[in-house]
């Protein structure tokens, strides 16, 4: 590295203090010591330390309450920490039971009274760093609620009178809930009548007869002590009077009194009561003075009996009233409600840990009303009679400690209190030493571009804090290159970094083994070459905005951005709007006048990001439409015209659109007239009874602009109709009956309203000249005893509730027949190929063909891709159906559509043919799938493209992987972009394995599937194996295996005679050019001559052994070898040396085999010589001799 580079040195410390000016780091750069305070420790996730201590911190905690049983004594104390807590319980301000280890949790002792418990308990947790205690809690001891005994009830009045029936359970510090039921335990029905108040008494605002019963049962349910205590039933006799009173004024049950005053706590609920009585049953509506109900948390409930707040807060305040009422008056109850609260905290202090020598402060702030005062202790005992330490103080009750020290371990206790109750917290303060340690990670790469800003991250942790050491391979200072920062966690910062500040960097903690390296590369800026250019463009063309950069090789995910006018465009279906090519080039799609606007291509790298502009404007549409001169049947339509952009206006289009007589949804823009450029308005001619809006193009030499904003509606007054339908014709299918029907008027002709179609009707040819009438709204319209096939003379006239249109021109038509044949539609569907060879045969001329002899019609005719072309697919629709699903059509095809029509006479003419395509899909898999193996660690895969590709070809994925049978291997991908390829090399492979080989084509739709093979290296030739001897008097028969994956290309042999037996060696001839086809060939050819030769030799011998080689089956010529015959010279020693891999074989004169063979080493796992026969796991071979040729051709 250069001096000019980065890789010097910095020397820092973590802690809350700002970095100094660089003259000044430069010169206390080794000398620098962290300052007094430097906050609270918070131990990072990454820091490894283990079994750290830890103060009590209170996880379960006691409440009050109130027990009836010795099950009910329950009073949970848990705490964490390490060590593991000891727990202690004070009882009335005494020591209460022994110390317990492992859970606090305090139960009734079975040998103890109940009444001992009473009083008030707070639990201390202790271990050696502190002491956290719980908030003081009052235990109440109560004896079951008993229901004394009771006279009965009776009470009677008169219907219309109010009453109160009390309930008066047992007292309890727990106040029971309260149900009024009868005797099965129902209960009694409420409403604004019949109320059950918050003291729990049935109040009747008034009496009816029906209200007359005997068990009127008031039953307490009292939770906290699991019973229900129903009172002596009351009887209630409602007497009838003949005289009952109509008149009874609103008065209150409850509250008593003009007003009341209610004190409420923050967070506790609130009901307000008011229960009226009077005749009729009086209505109660409640309001708060000064304010709106609905900003309180308030809810009326109870038939309106109840003002309900859940939860009470302070905006709750104020003055509410209720005012109950009925048609003989009113009567008003104010509530007073002041909103206090008991102590709730506003900020607590925080379980924190510190370095020694750092300043604590602990806030504790709380809020009440009235105001709480706040008290401090130190593990339970109050601080000052604890403590009178000068380094501590009380800001606004805050707890702040100077200069703190392992001593000062503790857990501190805030409590808040005021009249309304009290609250307490437990917060540690934690002095710590921890060994420190560097938290980021080592060998970091940090990627910058040239002239950006990079963070090298070296973040580390420690107590007290640690002081971070960078250097450089050069070691020199950087505190004084301006382009260095140094930052408090230890990183450093460098901007406007160059190609020399590449390089490796190292992180270390002074006096202390830990560092780490990190890694700068620096890369070139991207660069856009060719952006966006302004553009003017003829509306409807398209537009190419270019976006050609450079940008470093080395960086492989880019993305570019199109935006227009800085909103992000999303590239849509090729035939849409916006197009993104390959280069990166964006293509607007007819382009309209709302395209005028700037566009912008970002590139974005990993690193970096840049961006060029350009612009498309188009000629602007006109603007401001005025209707004026408004008549029954005309307007006059002015505007004003938009922006030429330099090219100058030539003409007007004016469109318009009816919208009274059809749904919103169909509404359409037609062309109504064209006007010179000079010209800005237009008189209009209008059809009666419409609704028109108009909008206003603009044409220049450049094209059209986009449409004007629609003009303001316009509606033209009824008339009676202007014209007839059209088309009239009678389709009668029926005998006897005369369907008469006509194309439907648009409603725009209607010119009014009450539009209907009169009907004339009568026979031909005849005498009568009257016409028969019939009004109807819609077509068809049918006549009944019309005669068979009977010819009629019809004619259709437009109505409406004006008058009638003109007269209508009568046109001939007939009744219906008497039998008719099945009808049917022929739909006839012929594929022309592939859409990127399209072919454009006519169907017309195929429909007619064997039209009486086609005994496959309704069949799919596809019999293969290049017979489909010709053939003709016909689907047949029965009866009247005018639809049907053609399925099993090819992808990326283009098929030609005719329909015919079918009845009893013959077949229609065809229609027009209807061209259309299917849509590209993924391919099918290749065709085939073959290899070779050029040496032992490669193979060369060879493949044909898919027989239906279904679109177009992009290329292919190749994929191998080892078999293995205890695990999956890794899968290695080979992606080939061009779709020309059709093999591939793959090198490096393991001989001794088998691979499983896949071939996967892609077109734009996706992949297809694979074709797969399963296949391995071959080997170098070795000696064949399974060498049998079948002997005679004067000859053998020798057979033998090759080996499974040896690429063999012939076989020596090698006999010699001795005294007793004759010895026979076979050897593998391969390797080199000898692996070529034409030499394969000619080898054989000679082979093949001189075993014919020696064979002839062998049979003229009349001493010594024969060596003959036959085949099993002489039937099969293919299937022969020759046998091979050496001169004598052969059979010495000497040439038997020659070869070193070889087959020995020993026979007695007899015949009789009495040796062995040898062989090479063993074979690969799964090559064994009863494995496969072939790399592709062909079946093995019989232990015979195999031909020659047979060895010739095998793949090599």
């Amino acid at each position: 590295m250069s001096s000019s580079s980065l890789q010097r040195r910095w020397t820092a410390y973590r802690g809350w203090s700002f970095p100094a000016p660089l003259f000044i780091a430069a010169l206390l750069f080794l000398t620098l010591s962290p300052p007094v305070s430097q906050g609270a420790i918070d131990i990072p996730k990454s820091y490894k330390i283990h079994n750290m201590l830890q103060p009590p911190v209170l996880t379960a905690t006691p409440t009050s309450f109130t027990a009836f049983s010795p099950e009910d004594i329950y009073l949970p104390c848990e705490a964490s920490g390490n060590p593991p807590p000891t727990f202690r319980w004070w009882k009335d301000g005494e020591v209460f039971g022994p110390q317990m280890e492992g859970s606090g949790t305090l139960r009734a002792e079975d040998d103890e009274p109940l009444d001992s418990y009473v009083g008030t308990y707070r639990c201390y947790a202790k271990n050696t760093l502190g002491t956290a205690i719980t908030q003081t809690v009052k235990v109440i001891v109560e004896p079951q609620p008993v229901l004394l005994k009771q006279q009965k009830v009776h009470k009677g009045a008169f219907e219309g009178d109010s009453i109160v029936l009390s309930c008066h359970p047992p007292q309890s510090s727990t106040p029971p809930h309260i149900h009024w039921m009868d005797k099965r335990m129902v209960h009694i029905k409420q409403s604004d009548r019949v109320t059950v108040g918050l003291n729990g008494n049935l109040y009747f605002s008034n009496l009816l007869t029906t209200d007359s019963r005997d068990d009127y049962i008031c039953n307490a349910q009292y939770t906290a002590a699991r019973t229900i205590l129903p009172e002596t039933a009351v009887k209630l006799n409602v007497l009838s009077s003949n005289a009952v009173p109509q008149a009874r004024k609103p008065h209150f049950f409850l509250p008593s009194g003009p007003r009341s005053s209610v004190l409420a706590l923050r967070g506790n609920s609130l009901t307000l009561e008011c229960i009226p009585r009077g005749l009729p049953t009086p209505k109660v509506e409640w309001m708060k003075k000064d304010e709106s109900l609905e900003d309180t948390s308030a809810q009326v409930e109870n038939f309106g009996r109840w003002l309900y707040f859940s939860s009470v807060q302070q905006q709750d305040d104020g003055e509410y009233e209720c005012r109950a009422s009925n048609i003989h008056g009113s009567v008003v109850h104010s509530f007073s409600v002041s909103v206090e609260a008991a102590p709730y905290w506003v900020k607590e202090p925080q379980n924190l840990r510190y370095a020694p020598g750092e300043t604590v402060r602990l806030d504790c702030l709380a809020e009440g009303i009235p105001k709480p005062d706040i008290t401090w202790s130190i593990n339970g005992k109050p601080i000052t009679d604890v403590s009178s330490d000068p380094r501590l103080s009380f800001p606004s009750g805050a707890l702040v400690l100077r200069d703190v020290e392992f001593s000062d371990n503790a857990v501190y206790q805030c409590e808040a209190s005021n009249r309304h109750g009290s609250i307490l917290i437990n917060s540690f303060l934690f002095v710590v030493e921890l060994p420190p340690q560097i938290l980021s990670s080592d060998g970091v790469v940090y990627r910058v571009m040239e002239g950006g800003h990079v963070q090298l991250h070296c973040e580390s942790f420690g107590s007290p804090r640690p002081h971070v050491t960078w250097e450089g391979e050069d070691l020199v200072p950087l505190l004084s290159d301006p382009r260095v920062s140094l930052l408090t966690n230890g990183t450093i910062e460098v901007s406007n970094v160059s190609h020399e500040d590449g390089g490796v960097y190292s992180c270390s903690i002074k006096n202390s083994n830990s560092s780490i390296t990190a890694n700068l590369e620096v890369y070139n800026r991207t660069v856009i070459h060719s952006g966006p250019q302004d553009l003017q463009l003829l509306r409807g063309s398209d537009a190419l905005l270019d976006c050609s950069f450079y940008k470093d090789p080395r960086l492989h995910d880019v993305q570019v951005v199109w935006k227009k006018n800085g909103q992000k465009l999303q590239e849509s279906s090729p035939d849409d709007k916006y197009t993104i090519f390959g280069n990166r080039t964006l293509k607007l799609t007819n382009v309209q006048s709302h395209d005028t606007a700037a566009y912008s291509c970002e590139v974005i790298t990993s690193l970096d990001h840049v961006n060029a502009g350009g612009s498309i404007t188009v000629v602007d549409p006109p603007h401001h439409l005025i209707l004026s001169d408004t008549s029954d049947d005309s307007l006059t339509l002015s505007w004003t015209p938009g922006e030429s952009h330099n090219s100058p206006i030539t003409g007007f289009l004016v469109e318009a659109r009816e919208e009274q007589h059809q749904e919103e949804v169909r509404w359409r823009w037609e062309f109504w007239e064209e006007v010179p450029g000079d010209v800005h308005h237009r008189q209009l001619k209008l059809h009666p009874f419409c609704t028109y809006s108009f909008r206003v193009i603009a044409i220049n030499e450049l094209g059209r602009s986009s449409p004007s904003q629609p003009s303001a509606r316009h509606s033209t007054p009824p008339a009676v109709p202007s014209s007839n339908p059209v088309n009239v014709t009678s389709d009668s299918s029926e005998p006897g009956t005369l369907v008469i029907t006509w194309a439907e008027m648009s409603k725009h002709l209607h010119n009014g309203q009450d539009f209907q179609y009169k009907v004339f009707w009568r026979k031909a040819d005849s005498r009568d000249l009257h016409w028969n009438t019939g009004l109807i709204k819609s077509p068809p319209f049918l006549v009944n005893n019309a005669g068979t096939f009977t010819p009629f003379e019809i004619k259709v006239q437009a109505v409406n509730a004006l008058g009638i249109g003109p007269a209508p021109e009568a046109q001939i038509g007939h009744s219906g027949e008497d039998s008719r044949s099945p009808e049917r539609t022929m739909i006839y569907i012929r594929r022309l190929g592939s859409q990127d060879r399209r072919h454009r045969r006519s169907l017309g001329k195929h429909h007619l063909e064997n039209q009486e002899n086609r005994p496959d019609r309704g069949r799919d005719q596809d019999q293969d891709r290049d017979q489909d072309q010709d053939l003709v697919r016909v689907e047949v629709v029965w009866g009247s159906r005018t639809s049907v699903e053609v399925t099993e059509l090819k992808l990326f095809s283009q098929y030609q559509l005719l329909v015919t029509a079918f009845n009893r006479k013959g077949e229609s003419p065809p229609s027009m043919p209807h061209l259309f395509n299917t849509p590209e899909g993924a391919p099918g898999p290749p065709a085939s799938l073959t290899f070779d193996s050029p040496t032992e660690k490669s193979l060369i895969l060879y493949w044909t493209p898919p027989l239906e590709t279904n679109g177009i070809l992009l290329g292919y994925m190749v994929q191998y992987q080892k078999e293995v049978q205890s695990r999956d291997s890794d899968l290695t991908t080979e992606t080939i972009s061009d779709p020309n390829v059709n093999q591939i090399l793959l090198e490096n492979l393991d001989s001794s394995s088998y691979y499983i080989l896949k071939v996967i084509a892609e077109t734009k739709s996706g992949v297809g599937p694979p074709i797969t093979t399963r296949g391995a290296t071959l080997l170098d030739g070795v000696p064949p194996t399974n060498v049998t001897v079948v002997s005679c008097n004067t000859s053998f028969n020798l057979s033998w295996v090759p080996g499974e994956r040896d690429r063999n290309h012939g076989f020596h042999f090698h006999y010699k005679r001795k005294p007793g037996k004759t010895r026979i060696r076979i050897t593998t001839m391969a390797g080199g050019f000898a692996a070529q086809g034409w030499l394969i060939g000619l080898i054989s050819a000679i082979v093949l001559l001189v075993l014919i030769l020696l064979i002839l030799c062998l049979i003229k011998r009349s001493k010594g052994a024969v060596i003959q080689i036959r085949s099993d089956g002489d039937e099969k010529r293919s299937d022969s070898q020759p046998s091979l015959c050496n001169e004598s010279k052969l059979g010495s020693d000497d040439s038997l040396a020659e070869y070193g891999d070889s087959v020995d074989i020993q026979f007695n004169e007899d015949g009789s085999f009495i040796g062995q063979y040898s062989g090479r080493g063993p074979v690969p796992h799964g090559n064994e010589s009863s494995g496969p026969a072939s790399p592709v796991n062909a079946a093995p071979p019989p232990p015979i001799a195999p031909s020659m040729s047979s060895i010739l051709n095998r793949p090599s």
